[in-house]
């Protein structure tokens, strides 16, 4: 098969499906092998974004999508009238983070390294589709599992949770001790 017949059939899929599709699912739907298709899909990508397009394919996990470039948002707002993007505010960022670098994690958990209830919070973040129940702990009560979902990869622009930033060390002990510091604090009270 010609190289932009593959292609075409690959960009029609994208586009079809709407959300990200594992490169296996792909390759076996144009008769390739998954190198293959993963060279062509990633070439395409390199087209879209040298073609300055509206639309572009991002991977997320091995997964590819075709969805419209972050900076077409305001336009598309526009006709649409779609509300703006949720705002996430200190307390969601804290709680995002906390179950993005431990997932899976129990609301439990994520109350135990916050010291506050974080219903609320995981309540938002699971309404704006950026974490999910993941499954549930071998544990008495057999509580949930929450982790990041494909919306936090693409919010957040990254590929798969190894694009995470990796947090200093040092820094880790500064947060440590500026915790025992506050919880000294409210004993003291």
């Amino acid at each position: 098969m010609e190289i932009k017949k593959l292609e075409a059939i690959i960009e029609a899929i994208l586009f079809t499906i709407g959300e990200a599709i594992d490169v296996e699912r792909i390759a076996a739907a144009v008769d390739h092998d998954v190198d293959t298709t993963r060279k062509v899909i990633r070439n395409m990508m390199d087209q879209y974004l040298a073609q300055n397009r509206g639309i572009q394919i991002i991977e997320l996990d091995g997964a590819f999508q075709m969805c419209t470039k972050p900076e077409m948002y305001e336009s598309i707002i526009k006709i649409t009238h779609i509300p703006k993007k949720h705002i996430l505010t200190d307390v969601l960022l804290e709680t995002l983070s906390i179950i993005a670098y431990k997932q899976p994690i129990t609301k439990q958990e994520i109350e135990a390294i916050r010291g506050v209830k974080s219903d609320h919070a995981v309540n938002k973040l699971i309404e704006y589709n950026l974490v999910s129940e993941v499954g549930r702990m071998d544990a008495p009560g057999r509580p949930i599992l929450f982790g990041t979902t494909e919306d936090f990869l693409r919010s957040f622009g990254i590929q798969s949770l190894e694009d995470l930033p990796i947090v200093n060390p040092e820094k880790v002990e500064d947060f440590k001790l500026e915790a025992e510091e506050e919880i000294q604090l409210r004993l003291d009270i």
